[in-house]
């Protein structure tokens, strides 16, 4: 698979007919499969292998799919793809999508014989389906990645890196069949040397450490990963020795660094981690916009009362301007068009506190039975709130805008 840049197109809000085909043919899959089975995937708070498995069979869990969407002409195929399934459920969701990550930092740096060599492990196939996990936070470097204490050590004699240390927050964590790791190869050079490895499968001294329960997204399994002595052969670098050499040759010698492996990967699935938001936003909105349709009090539906009907307007304004602000930069980046206004943190920033927000509204609008567990809306409540965290949390995302529009070092 290979990642180049799109014939430069002007932005459009239409969806060409492959896209629209697609957005229905996902959303069917997501209210069919996925959202009746939303609640019992929370409650056990496990991997849905069976729904992995039927979206397999269908050619939704498979790499050419993400692939398809990843180089979509226009940008928008991953976002319109992620709304719709985490339209359906957001834990199980990105139980789907959660080896897009890890595929996402290999297909950034690595080289085509990485690309083809690991992907297609990240994904298996029908009846051996296969993960990926992307390995970056740690228990003190979460925000600030240039924490990184992980360490890497390449060892001449036998082309191998050793790596040792503990990651924390990993989607699929331990549980994945290649796992790529952010470490430190030159700790004095902070986040500037650091680097990206393949872990292939059943390799010795990778382990998974403690499983997280979490307040919402509990499909999606969460785990440390402990590194521990792990050997890896060399050319399980992104990228190649080569290119890392040539890279911290120039930082040594006091040239530019580059980008920085984690934010570049961080960078690049920024709109799409919008499009995860906006799909749990919009879920939250539309149901409570039918409740309100039809539940009555005081002879007549409650959205018909000025209180709820602003609520609604405030919750659809917001999601429609998250989703402007995400296909704007998923357009940006599909079109090699830099981030000179930190437009991908702005759509993050936007979707993940409109999540909150419009969520939070339709568990007022549904009143008391907003807040039990027979009504979908309080699960979304907790599915919502982690946009607003991983992947670069609100404050980052301030910070990054703030020093975009202001040209200053904001800390």
């Amino acid at each position: 698979m290979t990642v180049g840049a799109a014939e430069d197109r002007g932005f459009s809000m239409d969806l060409s007919q492959d896209l629209c085909e697609m957005r229905d043919w996902v959303h069917e899959f997501a209210e069919t499969v996925i959202r009746p089975a939303g609640g019992e995937w929370d409650e056990r708070e496990q991997t849905p292998w069976p729904i992995l498995e039927q979206a397999s069979k269908i050619g939704l869990y498979s790499l050419d799919f993400f692939a398809q969407q990843w180089l979509e002409p226009s940008g928008l195929g991953i976002p319109v793809a992620f709304e719709e399934l985490f339209w359906g459920d957001a834990g199980i969701a990105l139980s789907l999508v959660g080896s897009g990550l890890a595929a996402a930092a290999v297909a950034s740096s690595g080289t085509p014989e990485q690309m083809g060599e690991w992907l297609p492990l990240m994904f298996g196939e029908t009846g051996d389906i296969k993960l990926g996990a992307f390995c970056v936070s740690e228990p003190e470097a979460g925000s600030d990645v240039a924490a990184i204490r992980t360490r890497a050590v390449y060892q001449q004699a036998t082309d191998e890196w050793v790596l040792n240390g503990t990651k924390s927050w990993v989607t699929n964590g331990g549980i994945a069949n290649v796992h790529v790791v952010v470490a430190s190869v030159d700790p004095e050079l902070g986040s500037r040397g650091q680097a990206t490895f393949i872990v292939p499968p059943g390799t010795a001294g990778l382990s998974q450490g403690q499983k997280f329960r979490k307040h919402g997204i509990r499909a999606s399994h969460t785990a440390e990963v402990v590194l521990d002595d792990v050997r890896v052969p060399g050319r399980c670098l992104v990228g190649g020795k080569d290119r890392l050499d040539s890279r911290l040759a120039r930082i040594r010698a006091g040239g530019s660094a580059g980008d920085q492996a984690a934010m570049k990967t961080f960078e690049a699935t920024r709109p799409a981690v919008a499009a995860m938001a906006i799909g749990v936003a919009r879920a939250a909105y539309e149901y409570a916009r039918d409740y309100s349709l039809s539940r009555v009090q005081f002879g007549r539906p409650i959205g018909q009362t000025e209180g709820i009907a602003f609520m609604l307007a405030d919750m659809s304004a917001s999601v429609d301007a998250a989703r402007m602000l995400t296909w704007r930069a998923a357009w940006m980046a599909r079109n090699r068009k830099p981030f000179n206004h930190a437009e991908g943190s702005m759509a993050k920033l936007v979707a993940g506190e409109a999540a909150v927000k419009v969520t939070e509204h339709a568990i007022q609008i549904l009143g008391g039975n907003g807040y039990t567990r027979e009504y979908p809306v309080e699960r979304w409540h907790r599915d919502a709130k982690i946009f607003t965290i991983f992947e670069g949390t609100s404050e980052i995302q301030r910070l990054i805008i703030g020093r975009a529009v202001t040209g200053l070092d904001v800390r």
